[in-house]
């Protein structure tokens, strides 16, 4: 992609080439080697907006959580997005959003804060302790790990939320519908992860919740949220 140059009018014309592709899209994730050039920024702003036109989850981490951070609106009150940052990235979300240190009294509490803000997305405050909250809902991933963690987990974390998300999506349009003649459901979590109709009871809190003890943890995610965290006291 293009860097800075020529301005806006190169912004609307490299997103619309994006745009394009999102109809063959099951979910949208920005942000790891992004980068914070003008160009960029404003083109990535098109294409998170023309997404959430399309109903398209959208998993937003690293650089392209300064989009959030300049203009909250971008994802305010869209169920379907997934906000992934650090304790630094958490921090400046906190300031843009007004979500004070002393608001909500614990550092669970402040993730609420800021889901709540944000109108119900999901955000997941990555840390020693992985809390996350889509502003009703706050539970925290502390399933002791590894003590040696390595550049990209996070992003390998990001990847991991996107691919449930893209799956259940893809459950909802319907694409496995096949050869059900007999009523029955579509299947259930099994020992070799998910056979079916549970992944339409599972929104983007419990995907992340699932997965970030796998990032704690190098363990396959559990398929079931509450085996991997605890509700936030």
């Amino acid at each position: 992609m293009r860097q800075s140059g020529a301005g806006e009018a190169d912004a609307a014309a490299v997103a619309k080439r994006i745009v394009d592709l999102l109809p063959r899209l099951h979910v949208l994730v920005v942000g790891p080697g992004l980068g914070r050039d003008e160009l960029m920024q404003a083109t990535v702003a098109r294409v998170v907006a023309a997404a959430r036109e399309r109903g398209l989850p959208v998993v937003l981490d690293a650089d392209a959580l300064l989009l959030v951070q300049k203009d909250p609106g971008l994802v305010r009150g869209y169920g379907l997005a997934v906000l992934t940052p650090n304790v630094v990235e958490f921090g400046r979300l906190c300031a843009a959003l007004g979500v004070a240190d002393d608001e909500a009294g614990t550092e669970a509490g402040r993730v609420e804060a800021l889901a709540r803000a944000l109108g119900g997305v999901t955000v997941v405050q990555k840390g020693a302790a992985d809390r996350i909250s889509d502003g009703r809902r706050t539970l925290v991933g502390d399933v002791p790990g590894g003590r040696k963690r390595s550049g990209g987990q996070g992003d390998t974390l990001t990847g991991a939320i996107a691919t449930f998300l893209g799956w259940r999506k893809a459950y909802l349009d319907g694409i496995w519908d096949v050869g059900r003649g007999d009523g029955g459901t579509r299947g259930v979590w099994g020992e070799r992860g998910y056979k079916g109709d549970s992944l339409v009871s599972f929104p983007p809190a419990e995907t992340a919740l699932s997965l970030t003890s796998n990032r704690n943890a190098r363990a396959w995610p559990s398929p079931r949220w509450d085996v991997a965290c605890r509700p936030a006291t």
